[in-house]
């Protein structure tokens, strides 16, 4: 995905106030005229069933780049769940896209209901929408939405995060939810997924209104952005740190000198003679040979035909290189322990991200909270259910307990 170009020009016509802060990037006023000339990318390719929007049509760079109404999702769809497609702002204006599944044999009853999203750079087509089905053939309403700035949701730059926002994205789904006629508002849940699982906590620690939480393979992202995804420990030294900080700002630099948004791995490397780097690409285009066991792991999703979706920023793109300076400085769970709703951790006996459940665990302070290990499993096998190692009916005791 070609980075965007962005402007100054002021047009002495017509002047727009609103000022856009480009997440961490720098801070620009756009005019009216400009607004509307925001790039193509944000065009989704017109295909069958698809109502295709852009920020450049609605001149409100927070409204849903596009709503697609055919079933395009990664796994197969279940006649047991209705399904439809819908929208919800955030409070920050900014328009989410979601699927809610609903169990076709609901009949009046409301029902309990939980918001999903996640792993960290998909879209609601691959595991959360997987997982919501699921869920809801189990007797859930449920709801899988892209986070801001990614998938279909609107938010200008696209492919950037915020420990923030994404937090509010989730009390946002709380609030559609909440409001949906077949929802007892009264038991909502969440469930967070890979990166999305470290949001979800957040959220329900300061969330007054969710009942219950649960994870699966978390990160945390401030953690793994500001001192680096290690084997089994954090890789960055405070050193390190240092030199990623420098790299960010020097790129920040770059960006407002050239007017354009530089995107790559949000990982960055820092070798041994202290220089820092970041891959051009959320994922290689192709497997390098001898891969790293892990990079491999999520290429064979991401990359294959048994994950790749368009839309998903680890499937075909990049992040912003300088997202990582916001959660950098501004970390997640830090009132995990006020938590005091029930809370299920699962992860994989051999996940390269289990040091993440295991200290989110400990930290919470919840006295109903169960630690869940997935023996034999690795971090991408509870993305799909390919191997067969999901453990959802343990998540669906879970909920059903929990959100009575």
């Amino acid at each position: 995905m070609a980075p965007l170009k962005q402007s100054t020009a002021v047009l002495p016509d017509a002047v727009c106030n609103n000022t856009l802060f480009l997440m961490g990037v720098y801070t620009m006023t756009f005019t009216r005229k400009l607004i509307a000339a925001l790039p193509a990318m944000l065009l989704c390719t017109s295909l069958t069933g698809v109502t295709t929007m852009s920020h450049a049509e609605t001149t409100n760079p927070n409204a849903p780049v596009s709503l697609v109404e055919k079933w395009d999702k990664t796994f197969a769809e279940s006649q047991k769940v209705s399904h439809r497609k819908v929208t919800f702002p955030n409070r920050y204006g900014i328009t989410l896209v979601g699927d809610l599944y609903v169990p076709v044999d609901r009949g009046d009853r409301k029902l309990a209901a939980i918001a999903v999203s996640g792993p960290f750079g998909a879209v609601k087509e691959q595991s959360s929408g997987l997982y919501a089905q699921t869920l809801a053939e189990q007797g859930f309403v449920t709801l899988a939405f892209d986070p801001s700035y990614t998938g279909e949701s609107g938010g200008y730059p696209r492919n950037v995060a915020s420990p923030d926002i994404n937090t509010e994205d989730f009390s946002a789904a709380v609030d559609f939810l909440g409001l949906q006629k077949e929802v007892d508002r009264d038991r909502i849940g969440l469930l967070g997924i890979c990166g999305w699982g470290g949001m979800a906590l957040n959220a329900a620690t300061m969330d007054t209104r969710v009942k219950a939480v649960a994870t699966s393979v978390m990160y945390d992202m401030s953690r793994a952005m500001g001192h680096g995804v290690g084997n089994g420990k954090d890789r960055y030294s405070t050193a390190d740190r240092r030199i990623v900080l420098r790299y960010l700002n020097a790129q920040r630099w770059k960006d407002a000198q050239s007017g354009t948004i530089a995107q790559s791995n949000h990982d960055i490397y820092v070798d041994n003679s202290g220089h820092a780097s970041a891959a051009d690409r959320a994922l290689p285009e192709t497997l390098p040979a001898n891969p790293d066991p892990v990079l491999k792991e999520f290429f064979d999703y991401y990359r294959m035909p048994r994950g790749f979706h368009p839309r998903s920023v680890n499937s075909n793109g990049a992040w912003n290189t300088t997202m990582p300076l916001a959660f950098m400085n501004m970390p997640l769970l830090s009132y995990a322990s006020e938590m005091t709703i029930p809370a299920l951790i699962v992860t994989g006996e051999h996940a390269h991200s289990r040091y993440f459940a295991e200290d989110a665990y400990n930290a919470l302070g919840s006295k109903d909270k169960t630690l869940l290990i997935v023996p034999g499993a690795n971090h991408v096998d509870l993305y799909d259910n390919v191997a067969g190692k999901i453990p959802f009916s343990r998540f669906e005791q879970f909920f059903k307990t929990k959100l009575k």
